[in-house]
């Protein structure tokens, strides 16, 4: 997942990804999100330091972004090359 955001100098975003019910999955709560601070048009966020969501393909999620802050102009998923 990238996204494109800018904070302040206090400011952050985190991202918490639940399932179809609002439920946090293992492994992608708020808090396991690696905290992201600055101004990047695309930055790969990570959840304690990996950015691998391949597990979570074909699954209904929701996300729920922890704005701090912050502005968030917009995100992607891409698929990796293996």
């Amino acid at each position: 997942m990238v996204i494109n955001y800018s904070t302040s100098a206090a400011g952050s975003v985190r991202v918490e990804i639940q399932d179809g019910r609002g439920i946090p999955l293992e492994g992608f709560t708020v808090n396991d999100c690696d905290e992201i601070y600055g101004d990047q048009l695309e930055r790969v966020v990570t959840w304690k330091g990996s950015s691998d969501i391949g597990r979570l393909a074909g699954q209904t999620i929701r996300l729920r972004f922890e704005l701090k802050d912050a502005d968030l102009f917009s995100l992607q998923t891409r698929q990796r090359n293996r």
